[in-house]
């Protein structure tokens, strides 16, 4: 198969800087020397490559957005373009720099101290240390604001107590940003894994997102000191705030599993032979493609308006939803129409798109539902919540 240079029916390439370009080659390399070789394997074992952390600090993706503290400090638009490669080798790569950079990293450089900062963010970047984000709970998913997670202040500091699922990271994390209600108030928390009370335990039996350390973790009478408490009191919204971030790159990332699914079905319709030509040379091939290619292109050109937007101190979550919700759902639908372009060979592990097709089925339901999307855009629209 011809090697991925890229999907830029729109002359995309044009709209980015000689910088952002670089930053995406880049990290597009790095995505076919580094992920691509063995993802297979820990796609099939159910595992992790956690050498690969400090391989993808040495590369400058974490926290990439954050001036100082060893960052990058790239724009929004770089960052997503590397989100976008990381996940056209794989949504578990995506996934674990989304969660260190716009969950971990993210609310200790906006909420925390100086001190805080100084302490986790340079280590985070290198990769020395993994983070992990807890706010879902085994019976609030889509209602965060339910959460019971508590936390007690006592002449020491505070003690936590409660729950959190379905969280990328965990078992493999140092440090964990907890959230938490303290006398009502939903707070954030900085808990570090090592200490007694907190126990993570690995999610086994996934069908998606399988290269990805999903767990689950206990907080029981975890103390932790005054110190590692986030003191921007924002509630919910903090939190939330995160969430947004993270969304951004998932718009991005999903723009990846895109390309690399429509490539995919494309180099392979034109290589099969049936009935004396190539599949390729079929009408109905062929309107696949085309939808593939056009659902494709209105994706990557939403998330770069997205991205500059964002780097203008434009966007708003409203307009980061409408990316989730699309760029997601489309790729989603790229990823099954390649599938079925390459018949029973599209089953294989020795090609990626039912992969990407088993993965994003997570990555439509995770950082906000596709429903929950669309009432948050039809909140925005309406001016009227329909959550409830």
């Amino acid at each position: 198969m011809r090697k991925f240079d890229g999907v830029d029916l729109m002359l995309i390439d044009d709209q980015l800087s000689e910088d952002e370009r670089i930053i995406r080659d880049t990290v597009r390399e790095f995505s076919e020397e580094q992920i691509l070789p063995v993802i297979r394997e820990h796609y099939e074992n159910g595992t992790f490559p956690l050498e690969m952390a400090r391989k993808l600090g040495e590369l400058g993706v974490f926290g990439a957005t954050i001036d100082g503290y060893g960052c990058a400090g790239i724009n929004n638009v770089a960052y997503g373009l590397m989100m976008q490669e990381l996940e056209r080798g794989d949504s578990g790569f995506r996934s674990f720099v989304s969660v260190q950079s716009s969950l971990v990293m993210y609310p200790i450089n906006e909420y925390g101290t100086e001190k805080q900062r100084k302490k986790w963010l340079p280590r985070l970047c290198t990769g020395e240390s993994i983070g992990c984000f807890g706010l879902t709970e085994p019976d609030y998913g889509s209602n965060p604001g339910g959460l019971i997670t508590t936390a007690v202040e006592d002449e020491k500091g505070y003690i936590l107590n409660g729950a959190k699922m379905w969280i990328t990271n965990a078992s493999a994390a140092d440090v964990a940003i907890v959230w938490a209600k303290l006398n009502g108030v939903i707070h954030g928390f900085i808990v570090e894994t090592d200490r007694p009370g907190f126990e993570a335990k690995k999610m086994t039996h996934k069908l998606s997102l399988r290269a990805s350390d999903t767990s689950e973790f206990v907080l029981t009478d975890c103390r932790i000191p005054k110190e590692n408490l986030l003191p921007y009191s924002g509630g919910l919204k903090c939190a939330l705030q995160c969430l947004s971030q993270a969304r951004y790159g998932i718009a991005w990332g999903a723009v990846g599993a895109a390309m690399a699914c429509f490539h995919e079905a494309l180099e392979y319709s034109k290589d099969r032979i049936q009935y004396d030509r190539p599949i390729a040379g079929y009408q109905i091939t062929q309107k696949k493609l085309a939808d593939m290619a056009t659902d494709l292109t209105l994706a990557q050109l939403l998330a770069l308006r997205l991205g500059r937007l964002k780097d203008e101190g434009k966007a708003d979550f409203r307009q980061i939803s409408m990316a989730k919700r699309n760029n997601v759902r489309k790729a989603l639908e790229i990823a099954r129409l390649a599938r079925g372009i390459l018949g029973a060979n599209g089953i294989s592990g020795e090609y990626q798109s039912m992969r990407h097709m088993c993965n994003l089925e997570a990555v439509e339901t995770y950082e906000g539902t596709y429903d929950i999307h669309t009432l948050i855009i039809g909140h925005g629209l309406t001016g009227i919540e329909a959550y409830t």
